[in-house]
């Protein structure tokens, strides 16, 4: 959807603008007006328009002031100045402000008409490009963290920090975990004790040996640790679910 703000404060001049961008445009696409240079910056903020048709001579504020305020927090909007102003410091202010067209009144609507036209078509590709990279970011973090997952999964066991397993997908390590928690639902530290206690449920539940090393063939370096995690994910203390699971055996036999 392309959003269209006109500053306009003569209103024929107004009318006759917005039927010609109205024509156009889809009906999904929106036209915002005003009057004035405190409106247009109030409307930018709440509309955030691609597209700004700006008069310079406006009450409360001039069209460039205001387009000074509003390109702050759009500075990617694309501007027409269509004004009666032909004072070379306007234009030399425009062309700082990184304005698209600057056109004197009057214009001819079919001029006009096609630099709508052509400034549309122009914002339409932009967005289609915004679009498909933000559509290849999600598919190359997808990627990243189904191959980090599959890492962490083959040497959960291992000391494996944070740092080797963002280097493994050769991402920041902030960055990584952020994108893990976004995409997992979870921290990867959260992740990896996960997998970590599940190996230890397994082994209590299959073997005899002590909480100690159970701890270290799980990948815990200090047993105390993992007591704590262990407890924190099943609700009791490793000694404990291992005589549940003898008592839950004998109950089946």
């Amino acid at each position: 959807m392309s959003v269209v703000l006109i500053v306009e404060d003569e209103l024929l001049e107004l009318e006759f603008l917005k039927s010609i961008v109205a024509e156009e445009l889809l009906p999904k696409d929106k036209i915002i007006t005003c009057e004035s240079g405190i409106q247009a910056v109030k409307l930018a903020k709440q509309y955030r328009p691609d597209i700004i048709v700006m008069d310079i001579l406006i009450p409360e504020m001039d069209g460039l002031q205001a387009l000074q305020e509003i390109k702050k927090f759009l500075p990617e909007a694309c501007v027409i100045i269509l004004s009666a102003c032909s004072d070379f410091s306007y234009a030399q202010t425009a062309i700082r402000l990184r304005v698209q067209e600057y056109l004197l009144k009057p214009i001819k609507p079919s001029v006009f008409k096609q630099i709508f036209h052509d400034l549309l078509t122009t914002v339409a590709t932009c967005q289609v490009q915004a679009d498909e990279e933000i559509v290849e970011q999600k598919t190359n973090q997808i990627y990243c963290i189904e191959k980090s997952i599959k890492y962490i999964q083959d040497n959960f066991k291992q000391k494996l920090t944070l740092e080797l397993v963002s280097s493994n997908v050769f991402l920041n390590p902030q960055y990584f975990s952020r994108i893990f928690k976004k995409e997992v639902g979870v921290t990867y530290i959260d992740y990896v004790n996960k997998l970590k206690i599940e190996c230890a449920c397994k082994l209590l539940e299959t073997t005899n040996y002590p909480a100690y090393r159970i701890s270290s063939e799980c990948g815990f370096t200090d047993p105390s640790y993992f007591n704590r995690v262990f407890v924190q994910q099943m609700n009791m203390p490793p000694k404990a679910y291992r005589r549940k699971c003898l008592c839950d055996s004998e109950d089946k036999d």
